[in-house]
């Protein structure tokens, strides 16, 4: 197989593409991320990358709090324009059509809008140069009812989540197998991670 050696840059993908919200329900402010990610299990941990001169950098850095909105193919645009804009300049909220709705565990807003919703409270923050890694506890998820199987786990076969790369916008592909699919050689349950292809056609 032939490869081709480039210099370092930031390329890792496909990412999740999310919006992150801050501030607060009367005051809340939006920016699309991609370079975000879980650290560590027990306890959940996850982080947000943003440049220092962003409006969300300044509002997270005083709550100590912000929210992950996984954002699904309906909400493309909100999602697009949300990193286009700056909240400096205008309420992003209004401008893109995004409900932010109260949290339980945060005063950062969530997004009604969208059909995941991460609590995060910051543990802390990195500066790593041209951007500052906030590393948060996950602390409360919200989650549509209609993505969670018969066991309560999303399913992600029910959902149309979007990824990231190189400056493009992605639905997500087929699935491919379980995980563990190495060990049993059974990889047969391709439609659905969670449940078998007779349970995901009757819901």
């Amino acid at each position: 197989m032939g490869k081709v050696l480039k210099s370092p840059e930031a390329l890792l993908g496909p990412l999740p593409a999310i919006l992150v919200s801050c501030g607060t329900v009367d005051k809340p402010n939006v920016m699309t991320a991609s370079w975000t990610g879980i650290m560590n299990s027990q306890p959940p941990m996850t982080y947000v990358s943003i440049r220092p001169g962003r409006r969300s950098h300044q509002l997270i850095k005083e709550t100590g709090e912000f929210v992950l909105n996984i954002v699904d193919e309906a909400h493309l645009n909100a999602l697009d324009l949300c990193g286009q804009i700056s909240g400096n300049d205008v309420e992003k909220f209004k401008i893109a059509k995004l409900t932010p709705k109260a949290c339980e565990h945060v005063v950062a807003p969530q997004i009604a809008e969208c059909p995941i919703s991460i609590e995060c409270k910051v543990h802390s923050i990195n500066c790593l140069g041209s951007h500052d890694k906030f590393l948060a506890e996950i602390v409360g998820i919200y989650i549509k009812k209609s993505y969670l199987d018969k066991k309560g786990q999303i399913d992600p076969s029910k959902a149309d989540f979007i990824t990231y790369m190189n400056g493009h916008y992605f639905a997500m592909g087929d699935c491919l197998g379980r995980f563990g699919l190495s060990l049993t050689n059974n990889n047969d349950n391709k439609s659905s991670p969670n449940t078998s292809k007779k349970e995901t056609d009757s819901h």
